[in-house]
């Protein structure tokens, strides 16, 4: 069925849309950033999530394709026509450029931010300008319906409609030409009259909307991840980045909120601020290279003030609540070993199933670092397993053994306002030797679970009661592919 084009509308309700854990988990960081700050690794952080967005918004859009090593190369060593393969696009140097416009765009936007600029239809026009610097041309239709290539307008509205067909050879109408100034203008006044809206709320509802008008020829994808990142910027979050594995996942998202539901991609964009949270907290302290003694002494005073300076009412208020929440994981994996064990083990004639757990500092609360460290690598974070481990496991064995771990952990060298729980899927199998090994680890969960001091109890509860159900109809259905 086609999508037509409709007038854009102000946001609605939006107390249903708003994740808390995710203020909560903000008031964290922005306790954590003045201490981080100025530490070398935070700065590179900042710079490699940057170059992250200037690459991943153009893979998207598939104005360039190249393969995640190449990606992270990028990443790492910077933006050089050197670092790509040869073959691997058409100009290497074209690329570049681009790319490096992207980044040019991202830190335009954080500097807009820190000069306090307030959003207007002309600065987006100029972000335009400035992200399509060098794009040259962009894919067009001539007048017998053949694909064909068209000069670019930057920094301009479109002249012409842009209404591309789906796959299934349905249209998707955007607004027409002759009434993208009077929408723009709509949309400009709508986000500014947005003053107790929570970010990420606001950062989907703003991105939404201008790809429903779809005002440029072409690039505005990228803008709308670049008005995204605005807002969150403002709020002292993140870039919006949405990486190419997950098109298919932003696109859907971006679908649903075609058909009037938004929260799909709330909930996306919210998911990608946690995990930047959590990665950015994660962060190893610099190490000082002293030359001098009295370098290695003020380091050492440095070092000594910021562990003094940690609040152990934080910390004990963070444990405290992973105490409670191991306790309910351990509670709920009992009530299912016993349903599987009467609905499952009794039909088959063999098997069984159980669950036990481990809290902070118990004699066995340090199994299971290999499965926690391979997890948070998945994941994308330190897994600080010193400052704090706890687990909760779900056992069933038939002809292999099977587990579902829920892992309680630190995030990062050392407590920064934040714990983490994941959730792990593994198999122990048997050798020639008739030994078990570990097989495999496979996460539960496409985020890893946070919980820091700031928010109640009762809403993290709420929130782990969701994810360990997911996590645990995961785990199942994985069991039943491989197992039964």
């Amino acid at each position: 069925m086609s999508h037509v084009w409709a007038h854009i509308e102000d946001l609605q309700a939006q107390n249903e849309l708003v994740h808390k854990e995710l203020g909560a988990l903000a008031l964290v960081w922005s306790e954590q950033r003045q201490r981080l700050a100025t530490q070398q690794a935070y700065i590179q952080f900042e710079k490699r999530l940057m170059r992250e967005w200037a690459i991943e918004t153009g893979l998207v859009e598939r104005l360039y394709s190249f393969d995640r090593g190449i990606t992270q190369l990028l990443i790492e060593h910077g933006i050089q026509a050197v670092v790509i393969p040869h073959g691997s696009v058409p100009n290497p140097e074209a690329t570049v450029a681009m790319i490096a416009d992207h980044e040019a765009a991202v830190e335009g936007v954080f500097q807009f931010v820190k000069d306090e600029r307030e959003l207007t239809t002309s600065y987006i026009k100029e972000l335009h300008a400035l992200m399509s610097r060098h794009q040259q041309t962009v894919e067009g239709i001539d007048s017998l319906g053949r694909k064909t290539s068209v000069d670019l307008i930057r920094g301009d509205y479109k002249c012409q409609p842009n209404n591309p067909h789906r796959p299934d050879g349905t249209l998707h109408e955007y607004c027409p030409p002759e009434h993208v100034h009077s929408e723009m203008d709509s949309l400009i006044t709508m986000h500014h009259a947005h003053t107790d809206v929570a970010p990420e709320v606001e950062a989907a509802w703003l991105h939404h909307r201008f790809t429903q008008i779809h005002p440029f020829q072409d690039g505005n994808g990228r803008i709308a991840r670049a008005l995204a990142t605005l807002v969150f910027v403002k709020a002292g979050w993140f870039p919006l980045v949405v990486r190419n594995r997950e098109r298919a996942r932003y696109i859907e998202a971006l679908e649903d909120a075609d058909s009037g539901n938004l929260k799909p991609l709330v909930d996306y964009f919210a998911r990608l601020q946690k995990d930047e949270f959590v990665r950015a907290l994660s962060i190893a302290k610099d190490v000082i290279k002293a030359r001098r003694v009295q370098d290695a002494i003020t380091s050492m005073r440095e070092s000594l003030k910021a562990r003094q300076d940690a609040l152990v009412s934080e910390w004990e208020a963070a444990k405290s609540i992973a105490a409670r929440l191991q306790q309910i994981a351990q509670q709920r994996l009992t009530e299912v070993a016993a349903d599987l064990h009467q609905q499952v083990f009794d039909l088959v004639g063999h098997g069984k199933s159980f669950a036990d757990g481990a809290p902070d500092g118990s004699d066995r609360s340090h199994f299971y670092r290999y499965q926690i460290i391979q997890t948070a690598k998945e994941l994308g974070y330190f897994a600080g397993t010193q400052t704090y481990r706890s687990w909760a496991r779900l056992v069933l064995r038939n002809s292999t053994q099977t587990e579902l771990l829920i892992a309680f952990h630190g995030i990062g060298y050392e407590f920064q306002g934040v714990l983490a729980c994941s959730a792990t899927w593994f198999q122990r199998v048997e050798t020639e030797k008739r030994e078990r090994e570990i097989g495999p680890v496979t996460s539960l969960s496409d985020g890893v679970f946070q919980i820091n001091y700031k928010e109640p109890f009762a809403e993290v509860e709420a929130r782990f009661a969701d994810w360990l159900e997911d996590a645990i109809v995961r785990g199942l259905k994985l069991w039943e592919d491989t197992s039964m």
